[in-house]
């Protein structure tokens, strides 16, 4: 076993976040990901329920960022989002490695 990853990123980049999934469960890492893809309801601010949920997500997502040693960004076509944003400050702020999917991450992390 290599280590623990979670992966970071924009929802809706849904096939992304299956084929690094994927790729880096073949080399041998502990893949943490997102739960939800349901990017309407989860960034609708008029969606109470949709809020609470997203909190509660957002929440959960960065405490698997803490018992991980890296965390990779899937940052399609460079986009990161403020969400993104936060997970990334709270992993270097954390001491996390931090890899970029545009720089070639995903393929230095399974190689």
């Amino acid at each position: 076993m290599r280590g623990i990853i979670t992966l970071c990123g924009s929802v809706r980049f849904k096939e992304l976040f299956e084929e690094a999934n994927r790729l880096l469960t073949r080399a041998d890492w502990i893949v943490l990901t997102v739960a939800e893809f349901d990017h309407a309801m989860l960034h609708d601010s008029t969606n109470k329920e949709g809020m609470l949920l997203k909190a509660q997500l957002d929440k959960l997502h960065r405490a698997k960022i803490n018992i991980s040693q890296a965390i990779l960004v899937l940052d399609k076509d460079k986009y990161v989002g403020e969400s993104t944003l936060g997970e990334i400050e709270h992993a270097v702020e954390r001491d996390k490695i931090v890899y970029f999917y545009s720089s070639g991450g995903l393929e230095t992390l399974c190689g």
